[in-house]
């Protein structure tokens, strides 16, 4: 006999975080800005209190700054905050590539392979979205295929807080090309299963990408 499993809905405090963080993204809610809780709540047509909920969500991800007696307001990166996270990320992603290239099957070496390709693709067609999103799954992959679930988070949330500003570095001249060119050779390293190689080009890729940030 089948049994039916009851999911539990959703929390309305996590779609309202997941509305303000694409918001964030998009910068419809820009770095510096300060976080209106009655109007956005009362435009999402909810009660303040999964509005604060949310908001707390985003904090801790480090989208949303709390000042005192001020209020929440979109982080800003600094200039600092942003060589500090790409220091930390160059250590976290390069242990991840270290352990891809000797723990990886070959399905999913050929997976890397064919996410490269789409990579390629976007940038020759110039294509900044599709590169940047394929530039992150490329990426999601090699921590899915080191599958060490604590370096996955703090790298997640790393991330989201670079997201803030990192992709107009793409647009920068040169670097898109650039990225492509570190990502071919981090490519071949992987391929051929050297994590010593593996792991230095992730570190210098990151690293370059902190340049281009600047």
């Amino acid at each position: 006999m089948n049994s039916k499993i009851s999911l539990a809905p959703r929390p309305l405090y996590e779609e309202v975080a997941e509305r303000l963080r694409s918001s964030i993204f998009s910068h419809e809610l820009t770095p510096g800005s300060w976080i209106d809780e009655q109007a956005i709540a009362a435009q999402y047509g909810i009660s303040r209190t999964p509005m604060r909920e949310a908001i707390k969500v985003l904090a801790a991800e480090g989208l949303i700054t709390m000042k005192m007696r001020r209020g929440a307001y979109v982080t800003e990166v600094s200039k600092s905050d942003t060589s500090e996270i790409f220091t930390v990320l160059a250590l976290l992603e390069g242990q991840a590539c270290r352990e891809t290239a000797t723990k990886a099957t070959e399905k999913q070496l050929q997976d890397l392979d064919s996410i490269h390709m789409k990579l390629e693709r976007a940038a020759a067609d110039r294509d900044l979205d599709l590169f940047f999103a394929v530039n992150q799954a490329f990426h999601d992959k090699i921590q899915e295929i080191c599958n060490n679930s604590w370096m996955t988070g703090v790298i997640n949330d790393l991330r989201k807080v670079l997201k803030l500003q990192r992709r107009d570095s793409l647009s920068k001249r040169g670097r898109l090309e650039s990225s492509l060119q570190e990502h071919r050779k981090l490519l071949s390293a992987l391929l051929a299963r050297d994590p010593d190689l593996s792991e230095k080009l992730m570190k210098e890729h990151l690293l370059k990408g902190q340049q281009a940030a600047k």
